[in-house]
């Protein structure tokens, strides 16, 4: 067993009963009106893209029943299908969903994957050829199953009566009818990529004669060329509205970034004249930040339906071309006229509040008996969870907590006016976990769950601070903070329902040969609190905590003045026992 391993269980043992589990009850009544957040989310956080570790050009992503689903270019060799609860994919469930047969038109360079859930189905299209890129066509998988990670039935060729060369392509729907846009040339040779919609009778088959939209005839468009590029399509709606978003100038060049097209409201998206056309990117390269080629994106909810989310590949050197390009994700806004306001591409070490709703794990079904799968994690550890339940039994309920099968534990449940929530220690496996949760006597509900962890290389690098990878910490990163006066980290966005004491838990690390000890303070003026990290081994991780007060709703917690270098691998919170 590894030193960090030995530590996390160490630390378990002492904070936990004998059966290997630890739990917290509250003390006042779940739903103290005058304690509780307004409209509680989840517990918040943030994250930094890039969203998975591995190369992922081309990214679409959707959001469905309490999933995140990833498509992207993998190698040109087949369709692989990502799925998350959460918008970080890098602790994501991987499948490859289909293998094209050998031999065919079909059979090569498998470009940019588009998953789409349309009239009930879930279908993939993407680009592929013989191994000649001038034969490129658009084809099209339907899933046998509501399950997208399952199997998929190649349907054949999404073409158009001119049937020539066409990649980027996917489904819009608008006012109950569909519409297929991609990416083509205009005849054989490869000059300039348009783009074209067509009306289509069903996600399979295009009905009508192909429209042109757009020409690259800007010049940032033609950035890199020739060929002048419009690709990478993605479909945008808001407040009636509807905008297709594509990339311009060389994909293999730093220069790539998205434009825009918008269709008047309630117009024929058929016709091109009531398209308009953005006369300047609406996001590119920003060498500040160390973000190139920005493009070939995808919209995506958060998970609560309220925020609108772009995510899309880029590189971090000028000089990467088709390499090295990763998934990343940043926030929609728009302005009172209803202008879109992406800004500029975020850098790598920028701290995102992550989407609304995110980290709330809901049950398909609420009931007395229910089960949460792919809940990560990198190593084994013991986490705080946080349980969402309904109980209007007049009486206290019991709840037993079951981690893959093993290792049970008892939760009570006060009685609720609404939604209450109660606090426990479960033990995770390293890979993908199961949570089930039972009330005794079948009476009450469970809602949902959540994971209160805060990766220190998540959060946001102050004076002092600086997030490193790491392989034997929780999510393969941890946060160092070094000696002297100033703040190492800044843990923004932290969401707790109900006003009141709360258990901060770190882990830390000290190889500096003393006691480190830093600060640690609720960024409202409160006073800091001390907390010590015994000299010890390195990755050798030691719980440490102290009790905060934390207001319903939003704070942030800060680490600062630290003595010595200390490692902080994550944050924990849960609610305390010590009102």
């Amino acid at each position: 067993m590894n030193s960090k391993r030995w530590a996390v269980l160490t630390a378990a043992v002492l904070l936990v009963a004998a059966a290997g589990i630890g739990v917290w009850a509250m003390k006042d009544n779940a739903n103290d009106a005058s304690r509780m957040a307004a409209d509680y989310k989840g517990h918040g956080g943030t994250f930094k893209n890039t969203l998975a570790e591995i190369d992922t050009p081309d990214p679409a992503v959707v959001y469905k029943d309490g999933y995140y689903y990833m498509t992207f270019t993998h190698n040109g060799a087949d369709v692989m299908v990502m799925k998350s609860r959460t918008i970080d994919f890098k602790q994501a469930e991987r499948k490859v969903v289909w293998y094209p047969d050998i031999g065919t038109n079909y059979s090569a360079e498998l470009w940019a994957p588009e998953i789409q859930f349309i009239q009930g189905k879930w279908y993939i299209y993407f680009a592929a050829d013989d191994g000649q890129n001038e034969n490129h066509r658009m084809f099209v998988l339907e899933a046998d199953t509501d399950d997208p990670m399952g199997s998929y039935t190649f349907k054949g060729q999404v073409k158009d009566d001119t049937d020539k060369w066409a990649i980027d392509g996917l489904a819009m729907e608008l006012n109950d009818k569909l519409y297929f846009v991609w990416s083509g040339w205009e005849g054989d040779i490869n000059l300039q990529q348009n783009t074209y919609i067509a009306p289509m009778n069903d996600p399979l088959t295009i009905s009508g004669p192909r429209v042109l939209l757009s020409e690259p005839d800007l010049e940032w468009e033609k950035a890199g060329g020739p060929p002048y590029i419009n690709e990478g399509h993605s479909i945008l709606h808001h407040n009636g509205q509807v905008h297709i978003v594509y990339s311009g100038a060389g994909s293999w060049t730093p220069f790539y970034a998205l434009g825009m097209l918008s269709l008047k409201e309630g117009a024929d998206p058929l016709v091109a004249s009531n398209w308009t056309k953005a006369q300047e990117p609406i996001l590119k390269m920003d060498e500040d930040a160390g973000v190139y080629g920005p493009g070939h994106n995808s919209f995506v909810t958060s998970p609560d339906g309220t925020e609108q989310w772009i995510v899309y590949h880029a590189t971090t050197a000028p000089t990467d071309g088709w390499g090295n390009r990763k998934a990343r994700a940043q926030k929609l806004a728009w302005d009172e006229a209803g202008n879109l306001q992406i800004g500029k591409p975020l850098s790598l070490d920028t701290a995102i509040e992550v989407p609304a709703g995110m980290g709330v794990f809901k049950a398909a079904a609420a009931s007395a008996d229910v089960s949460f799968d792919l809940i990560p994690s990198t190593i084994h550890t013991t986490a705080p969870l946080l349980i969402h339940y309904r109980n209007d039994t007049g009486e206290k309920l019991q709840a037993s907590v079951s981690v893959n099968g093993e290792q049970t534990v008892d939760v009570v449940l006060p009685e609720t006016d609404g939604t209450g929530y109660a606090y426990a220690d479960i033990s995770l496996a390293a890979g993908m976990n199961e949570v089930r949760i039972a009330i005794a006597g079948g009476q009450g509900r469970i809602e949902a769950i959540e994971l209160p962890r805060y990766e220190a290389e998540y959060a946001a690098a102050g004076a002092q601070g600086e997030a490193e990878e790491n392989l034997f910490s929780s999510a393969g990163g941890k946060a160092v903070i070094t000696p002297g006066e100033g703040e190492g980290l800044l843990f923004a966005n932290i969401q707790v329902p109900v006003s009141g004491a709360y258990e901060i838990r770190l882990a830390g690390a000290n190889t500096s040969g003393d006691n480190a000890e830093l600060q640690i303070r609720e960024d409202s003026g409160s006073k800091a609190k001390r907390v010590v990290f015994p000299n010890g081994k390195r990755n050798n991780y030691h719980i440490q905590s102290v009790i905060l007060q934390l207001k319903a709703g939003k704070n942030a917690i800060i680490l600062e003045n630290a003595t010595a270098e200390v490692h902080i691998d994550y944050m924990d919170i849960l609610r305390s026992s010590a009102q």
